[in-house]
Order: C-alpha cells, then sequence, then structure tokens
C-alpha cells in the first residue's frame, strides 16, 4: 500500500450564505479579503486569503451549488504529489476525481487561478481535495480542462 500524499496545507474552504451581497460586503469590507473572481450565474464568490494563490474561501448562495460540486475541503500539495495523487489515492483504495467528479488518471486545471486539484471522497461521501497553485499566468478562457491539455 502506498503513503499517503504530505499535506502542507490548508489552502480552501466553502461556506454557504443566505444573502450572498451581504456575505460578499462582510468578508470584502469588515474580514478585509479581496475578491478572488466572483460566478454571479452561479451564485458565488470566492475570496483570496492571504494574499493570491495563497488561500481561499468560497461562498455559495443557498441552493445555488451545482450537483457536481459541494461544499469540500482543499489540501495544499506539492506539484510533485498532485500529479502523483491519482495512483497514489487508487494504491490506497480511493477513486480519484475530476472537477467533474469523473474518475480520473490526471489532475484538473482551473484555468483561471491557475491550480491543479485532484478530487476524492472520504467514507462518509464529503469531498475532498489536493490542490497545487501553478506557476503559470492565470488562463480563464481554458476554463477547466485536464492536465494533459494544459500542458499541451
Amino acid at each position: 500500500m502506498g503513503d499517503p500524499i504530505p499535506v502542507s496545507r490548508l489552502f480552501e474552504a466553502h461556506l454557504t450564505v443566505r444573502d450572498l451581497g451581504r456575505s460578499v460586503g462582510f468578508y470584502r469590507d469588515v474580514v478585509g479579503l479581496p475578491v478572488a473572481l466572483e460566478i454571479p450565474e452561479r451564485g458565488a464568490t470566492f475570496f483570496w486569503v492571504g494574499g493570491a494563490g495563497e488561500h481561499m474561501l468560497g461562498l455559495w448562495s443557498l441552493g445555488s451549488m451545482p450537483m457536481g460540486m459541494s461544499l469540500h475541503v482543499a489540501f495544499g500539495v506539492k506539484l510533485d504529489d498532485l500529479l502523483a495523487a491519482p495512483a497514489r489515492l487508487r494504491e490506497l483504495g480511493v477513486v480519484p476525481l475530476s472537477f467533474f467528479g469523473e474518475e480520473t488518471d490526471e489532475p484538473s486545471v482551473l484555468g483561471w487561478m491557475p491550480a491543479g486539484a485532484v478530487y476524492f471522497r472520504d467514507p462518509d461521501g464529503n469531498q475532498l481535495e489536493y490542490l497545487t497553485m501553478l506557476d503559470a499566468e492565470p488562463r480563464p478562457q481554458a476554463g477547466i480542462i485536464p492536465w494533459s491539455r494544459w500542458r499541451a
């Protein structure tokens, strides 16, 4: 059996909120977090915590969470460990998932950040994520794509 992926930090957390506009104002103006990305059509806003690419907080309007995505916790890992994560998770009896919840053998890349991510579930079905900020310019037009397409 393989060793677990070394987790270096908590990267991301998500909260549901009743009034997204009010909550965005609170986290921006009272807590002092800069907005990283707003997705009005999905009822979501993301904030950087500790500077761009350091940590992230996601706010979701109640009932806005897409079916393929759930509130989750993201753990920061090194790039080599992220690339090894699908095989290592399989060795540990866990199914690696893409951003879209499909079984995968490679990370997904979120072009707007940019970051690579591998998702998986704990024994209770909670979604977990390994995430690595990529040393590249953001490419929001790329959307969310497999690692192999990002590298091509």
